[in-house]
């Protein structure tokens, strides 16, 4: 699966750029799940200023029911679910927008679970505009669409 991105190097890059006041928008990717709770981390690193740096979506070797589950949970276990730009895809093509209503249904049903479980409030309305903004507004307004 690849080697072990380094967060130490990872962190003086991203606190280098943006010290220097040139840090753009950044979205982490990984390949490797053993990366998956430490880009989650780094992310929160610069949540302070306009959240900068996201997580991003589970890809490549990940995008499977189990990449997008724990994705999910890493950003919910980091507090970034809510402001996330949700899933991607880097194709122009009509079968990856699939990939979108996968994310959906997982996020749904992760949400769901927490609910019915008692571990979080059933609150449809506020979970409604949550999944709205994690599959379509967080991404205009992060882009500036």
């Amino acid at each position: 699966m690849g080697e072990i991105t380094n967060p130490f190097l990872l962190s003086e890059f991203l606190g280098d750029m943006e010290k220097a006041d040139k840090l753009p928008k950044t979205i982490l990717y990984n390949l490797n799940p053993v990366d998956s709770a430490m880009m989650s981390t780094m992310a929160v690193n610069f949540a302070a200023n306009g959240a900068k740096v996201q997580y991003g979506a589970a890809w490549w070797l990940l995008d499977h029911i189990r990449g997008i589950s724990d994705q999910l949970d890493q950003l919910m276990e980091t507090g970034l679910l809510s402001g996330s730009v949700g899933m991607l895809t880097d194709s122009r093509a009509f079968t990856s927008f699939v990939r979108h209503e996968y994310f959906r249904r997982i996020l749904c049903n992760k949400i769901g679970t927490l609910v019915e479980d008692g571990q979080y409030p059933c609150d449809m309305e506020t979970f409604g505009e949550m999944v709205q903004n994690i599959c379509c507004k967080n991404a205009i307004e992060f882009f500036g669409f």
